[in-house]
């Protein structure tokens, strides 16, 4: 009985910090550190955006920076053919993009989905697209 008093005080309590910010408002969360970045409408903003971060990890221009492959891919789960150790993933295909690119012969391997998430593989973690993704 003790717990569900308890548990009744401390929603009640919730609720009044909520209403606190304001009619129709909700207090202000953090957003997660995965959170994606941007919506990449095609593969042209995706590469974009790649290039920009290459640009910006290497401390080479964009213009220096050569663009290997971008290529239009789906992905075999959530983690967008880029595991990580430890973690767990969505076992849905994921319609996305992979994206290489060269500063100075060091090699960015990109892979994002169509939802905005952008990340950087670290070499010998990258994993191969689905099978008849009909890559362009």
């Amino acid at each position: 009985m003790r717990r569900c008093a308890r548990g009744a005080v401390m929603l009640i309590a919730g609720w009044a910090a909520g209403c606190a910010a304001g009619a129709g408002e909700f207090p202000p969360s953090p957003a997660p550190a995965n959170a994606p970045l941007k919506s990449f409408t095609n593969l042209q903003a995706a590469t974009q955006a790649a290039l920009a971060d290459a640009a910006r990890r290497s401390g080479v221009a964009i213009a220096t920076l050569q663009l290997v492959r971008a290529e239009s891919v789906t992905w075999p789960d959530g983690a967008l053919g880029c595991p990580q150790p430890g973690r767990l993933y969505t076992q849905a295909v994921v319609p996305g993009y992979r994206i290489r690119i060269d500063a100075r012969s060091t090699l960015f391997d990109y892979h994002a989905s169509v939802r905005g998430s952008l990340q950087l593989c670290p070499p010998g973690r990258s994993v191969e697209p689905a099978a008849g993704d009909g890559r362009v």
